[in-house]
Parts: structure tokens; C-alpha cells; sequence
């Protein structure tokens, strides 16, 4: 049997505050495309519409690298990469496979 003690006080994730929410990743993603190759990072979180903790600003920048809609240039400069035509033609494409 295992022992799992109960969690104390102050124990807490700290990153579950700093969730986004959709709304939220809409609206950094709808600012990135408007202004792609313009910003680096934290000026792009500086100049946002509407404010926010920066922790959350960070979950959401994270996401949206991850899940291939955004990537940074060299410098740092951050671009919008994600193009639904494109993946659908390449999709529908029977010379091409996903591996």
C-alpha cells in the first residue's frame, strides 16, 4: 500500500494560476498575425491589446511554438508560420505521406 501524504498548505503548483484562456490565445494569435517578423517576445507581450501576467503571456507563447503556429527568425523575432490551406493541400496530396 502507498503512503501519499496529503498536500500542505502553500504547496500548490504555482504555474495553474498562469493557465490562458482561449480567449486569451485567440487574441495573441490574431496580434501575432497582424504584426509577424515585428516583435521579439516580451515587446510582443508589452504591446498586446489587453494586459496580462507575463507567466501567462509565456504558457500561451509556449503553446502556440509548440503546436507549430508560431517560430522565432534568428534574431528572435517572432512570425506567424501557420497556414490551415496549405496543410489541407498537402494533406489531400496522394504523393505524399506522414510518417
Amino acid at each position: 500500500m502507498l503512503d501519499i501524504p496529503d498536500k500542505q498548505e502553500g504547496t500548490e503548483s504555482k504555474a495553474v494560476g498562469f493557465q490562458p484562456k482561449l480567449d486569451t490565445i485567440r487574441m495573441i494569435e490574431d496580434f501575432i498575425k497582424e504584426h509577424s517578423g515585428n516583435y521579439k517576445k516580451r515587446a510582443l507581450w508589452e504591446h498586446l491589446p489587453k494586459k496580462m501576467m507575463y507567466q501567462t503571456f509565456c504558457n500561451a507563447f509556449d503553446y502556440l511554438l509548440e503546436s507549430g503556429k508560431i517560430a522565432r527568425d534568428s534574431k528572435g523575432y517572432v512570425i506567424w508560420i501557420w497556414n490551415p490551406k496549405i496543410v489541407k493541400e498537402y494533406l489531400l496530396r496522394d504523393d505524399l505521406t506522414i510518417r
